[in-house]
């Protein structure tokens, strides 16, 4: 059979119709693999918030050392002290030093409240032990170091340490605010305006 010039101009846009084809079929299937990445990023973002904890929620209880040796437990502050329960990064870091020399500082104007503050991380204990010693802490310093805390009250990050949020409890557990915004440098005079705002008793002194 002899192809004509013709028959040869007649066949090109054949050609071009199958070029055009493949690569409508390419584009098809990369919307859909960013549709499908879209939807993934979606759904992990509303289950990593499915849950959280907000105000007036029962404040999830735990059992952690101190690096002053003790153990303490949020249930025996039950109808008898409000908490609070400030999470940090990590032990010797720049700004979780700014943070708890801040609140070692001025430790005399959160004790005018009737309150129990404690500093969290999920550093090993021995961290710990050794970051109060460096920041004098006069104020407990709890270790999670299974982490199972910090993932109780949501502030595991992605690289595996606690992100820096500070919980408010009430005498009666229930949260009273969450600080998603703690500024190292202020963070005993932001602990002493919220305890105010609050509504926090004050400490009975002696006459």
């Amino acid at each position: 059979m002899t192809l004509t010039r013709q028959s040869l101009e007649t066949c090109k846009p054949t050609r071009r119709y199958s070029e055009n084809s493949a690569a409508l079929f390419t584009e098809d299937l990369e919307m859909r693999g960013i549709k499908s990445a879209l939807a993934a990023c979606c759904l992990f973002a509303a289950s990593s918030t499915a849950g959280a904890l907000e105000v007036g929620d029962m404040a999830p209880d735990f059992r952690l050392p101190g690096a002053d040796g003790k153990v303490y437990q949020l249930s025996d502050y039950l109808n008898k002290q409000a908490v609070v329960l400030a999470w940090f990064p990590k032990a010797n870091t720049h700004g979780c030093t700014i943070e708890c020399k801040s609140l070692a500082e001025n430790g005399d104007r959160i004790r005018q409240f009737d309150v129990t503050y404690f500093m969290a991380s999920v550093d090993p204990l021995a961290a710990n032990v050794d970051f109060a010693e460096q920041t004098n802490a006069d104020f407990p310093l709890l270790s999670d170091e299974d982490k199972s805390v910090a993932k109780a009250y949501g502030v595991l990050g992605l690289t595996g340490v606690a992100k820096r949020h500070t919980f408010y409890i009430g005498k009666d557990g229930r949260i009273l605010k969450i600080d998603r915004k703690v500024r190292p440098e202020t963070s005993a005079e932001d602990m002493v305006a919220n305890l105010e705002a609050l509504g926090v008793a004050r400490a009975h002194t002696a006459p």
